[in-house]
């Protein structure tokens, strides 16, 4: 289990990479990955850049996604949530990550840090999909397995 409870409560930032000062989603889901263990890349969009972050996590050609699709039914700790908030199906414009449980942490603007469940009314709709980290095999910086 990832320790979170530090987090809760966390404000919003747009581009916010600092437990202290605010985080966006993406910058939370990097802190998250961080106490696992795992060095994620930066991208640069802004939070409301819709395009961008529906690119970054669905990948622009699968094969060169630093993302690998996981099974709902089955997800590893930690993994990433792409998730449409307020937007049409298939466009993605918000992340959390998977903590076990049936339990994910994600940032809201006027909230902060909270924690939701998968199944729960609001969010088990616009989940669009779950990503392990494939990290550096895939091109990108970052990975965390160690070649021998």
């Amino acid at each position: 289990m990832i320790r979170y409870d530090d987090l809760i409560g966390v404000p919003f930032k747009n581009h916010g990479r600092d437990v202290k000062t605010g985080l966006d989603c993406y910058g939370l889901v990097m802190e998250v990955y961080r106490r696992c263990g795992i060095e994620l890349p930066e991208f640069d969009a802004d939070y409301d850049d819709v395009e961008k972050i529906s690119q970054i996590i669905h990948g622009q050609q699968a094969d060169t996604s630093a993302w690998k699709k996981c099974d709902r039914a089955d997800l590893p700790v930690p993994c990433i949530l792409a998730i449409r908030f307020g937007v049409p199906k298939g466009v993605v414009n918000h992340t959390g990550c998977y903590i076990g449980d049936g339990k994910f942490i994600h940032i809201r603007e006027n909230i902060g840090v909270c924690v939701d469940r998968l199944d729960s009314p609001a969010w088990r709709r616009v989940i669009e999909g779950c990503y392990e980290y494939a990290g550096q095999e895939k091109g990108y910086p970052g990975n965390h397995t160690e070649s021998v």
